[in-house]
């Protein structure tokens, strides 16, 4: 990783030194998302038993995961593992009813009461990955949420190995947030079954879930036809960015950087510090600590597009962090909470030297499901209001449509729409006719 000096660059380097990898989008990924989508449209569950085949190598019978798999999973976790998913699902549960969504009812007017109420949605569509490793994690951000927004009906897919098999821990996290309906399905195709519905696979009004580029645009596809599903939020590849100045933790500094870049190549991680000698201690350190990191591959190839990049004070931090607006953004200075009102755009933020990101990824309470790639300029992570409708209601008194009416019928006017104003000058007229 090369040592950037923020205060030498233009605006068009600085542009560049903030750009993320560019996203899988060619036209043949396109295209090829679209025959697959296509096909399972036509043809259901005979297409993804040979997508499955062609793509997992396995021979799929009934595409619902049973009873005695799930049975079989939950034998084959360790005890360990099953009280850290029930600890886990115990913390995001708690945060997430706490910042659940609520009805309001009030009256802005005598007589005229107007309330927002919630609606969960019916059914919804949870998509978890499992390539070079399972994400139980990502069952908890997902399912808990959509629990707690009381979605009647809650299906998920995920990919099964070799044997036809899905990932344990996956299937164990599933049962523990009441789960019942999983599908051995993976990729492009899962999504397209999930969106449109197949013999087996019923249809979703919501997709959730991260996944490869096949998966996004898939979503991205799905999500434009006024017949198939909407998503979640925009994905692309993960991401984080640390501010940090010269109290860190080089080593500290350098793990949260790797616990990004090992998750793929096209992942990335800043560092922006006002302290010369700490991004040089932390470019050390990020090198002694790839000697021994299994992932550490993917971690170079993510580093070969991320940044070290010194800049004059953390002000000047703060805004170009705002500027790149990161998925998981980490402020390991001193006082790190006296910066979070300036902070406008990050996905998630993790303050100070003990606040590192893959506790939110797992167990700290927040949904780690959040905007990459920019998208946290405009957009939310998950969360309860997610999984349901804001609805809302209006209902007028007499004496309420007396206060209001005039009101109604002269912006009516304004705009030329007679019927509008007539709506209203109708019943005002009534009222009238009656009080005489």
């Amino acid at each position: 990783m090369n040592i950037v000096e923020w205060s030498a660059l233009d605006a068009t380097a600085r542009a560049a030194m903030l750009e993320r990898a560019p996203e899988a989008q060619s036209v043949e990924l396109r295209d090829g998302v679209a025959r697959l989508i296509a096909q399972v449209r036509a043809d259901g569950d005979s297409t993804l038993r040979a997508l499955t085949r062609r793509y997992d190598g396995c021979e799929l019978g009934a595409l619902a995961v049973s009873a005695g798999e799930f049975d079989a999973a939950d034998a084959l976790v360790a005890p360990e593992l099953k009280r850290a998913i029930g600890e886990a699902r115990e913390r995001i549960e708690r945060f997430h009813r706490a910042t659940a969504p609520a009805d309001v009812a009030l009256d802005t007017a005598p007589g005229v009461r107007c309330e927002r109420v919630l609606r969960p949605l019916r059914r919804v569509g949870l998509y978890v990955p499992s390539g070079s490793a399972p994400l139980p994690s990502t069952v908890l951000m997902l399912a808990v949420p959509a629990a707690i927004a009381g979605c009647h009906d809650v299906v998920m897919c995920t990919p099964a190995n070799a044997q036809g098999d899905c990932d344990p821990l996956v299937l164990h996290a599933a049962r523990a947030c009441g789960v019942k309906r999983v599908f051995k399905l993976g990729g492009a195709q899962a999504i397209a079954a999930m969106a449109y519905g197949t013999e087996s696979v019923p249809r979703c009004d919501k997709l959730f879930g991260p996944g490869n580029a096949w998966v996004t645009e898939a979503k991205r596809q799905v999500a434009l036809d006024p017949q198939g599903a909407a998503i979640d939020l925009p994905a692309g590849p993960s991401e984080v960015l640390v501010i940090a100045d010269a109290s860190a933790d080089p080593g500290f500094v350098a793990a949260d950087l790797l616990s990004q870049a090992e998750h793929g190549p096209d992942s990335q991680a800043i560092l922006l510090s006002p302290s010369s000698a700490l991004i040089m201690a932390v470019e050390a350190a990020i090198e002694a600590q790839l000697a021994d990191l299994p992932r550490a591959d993917l971690a170079r190839r993510a580093l070969a597009h991320s940044r070290l990049i010194h800049v004059p004070d953390l002000a000047t931090a703060v805004r170009v962090s705002n500027d790149y607006a990161p998925e998981h953004l980490i402020l390991n200075v001193e006082n790190a909470r006296s910066w979070l009102a300036q902070v406008d755009n990050a996905g998630s933020i993790f303050l100070g030297p003990w606040s590192p990101e893959a506790v939110g990824d797992y167990c700290s309470g927040t949904n780690h499901v959040l905007p990459t790639y920019g998208h946290a300029r405009a957009w939310s992570g998950v969360s309860v209001a997610s999984f349901v409708k804001l609805v809302t209601v209006q209902e007028l008194s007499a004496d309420g449509l007396r206060a209001i009416g005039p009101c109604a019928a002269t912006l009516a006017r304004a705009e030329g729409l007679d019927a509008h104003e007539r709506a209203v000058t109708r019943r005002l007229r009534r009222l009238a006719e009656n009080a005489v």
